[in-house]
């Protein structure tokens, strides 16, 4: 019974660690990006929430997809979520990375009809382009799901 117990403390603070520190690497193809780094910066600063930048990919476990992407950045793309050591999460941040955006493929051949055709999304944040505000409600959202807390809902108000 004591080893029930101590193995499930480890495995929340595990959770709770994993949430915490979420380091990133982020692709920016469009306007979304500079709303990405719009969060970034001092005035909303993400490094609160434990997300720290990362240059190489088996460094980071979350990465953040923002913009438009097509056909030929997607094997690319899927290149650079393989080198993600696991456990890795994956962001879609904007309309485009979402369904494709105004560039779907209704109206054009060349990008792809969302990010999540080419790796799996865990968190997508609505908006063309999202507000900083939006992202960091994605942030949260993913933390929760991570740490294993309620599902955390974008609400209208």
């Amino acid at each position: 019974m004591a080893g029930s117990f101590y193995l499930s403390t480890v495995g929340r603070i595990l959770k709770w660690a994993r949430s915490s520190s979420l380091w990133y690497i982020s692709t920016g193809t469009g306007c979304c990006a500079d709303e990405v780094l719009g969060a970034m910066g001092c005035r909303y600063d993400l490094e609160r929430f434990g997300c720290l930048p990362q240059v190489d990919p088996r460094q980071a476990d979350l990465l953040i997809v923002s913009g438009v992407v097509s056909h030929k950045i997607a094997p690319y793309l899927k290149e650079l979520y393989d080198e993600m050591l696991a456990p890795k999460y994956v962001l879609a941040v904007g309309a485009c990375a979402n369904c494709g955006g105004p560039f779907s493929s209704e109206s054009s051949y060349s990008v792809v009809a969302g990010v999540d055709q080419v790796i799996p999304v865990d968190v997508f944040v609505p908006g063309c382009p999202p507000r900083p505000e939006a992202i960091m409600n994605g942030l949260l959202a993913l933390q929760e799901k991570i740490s294993g807390q309620e599902s955390y809902r974008f609400e209208n108000k």
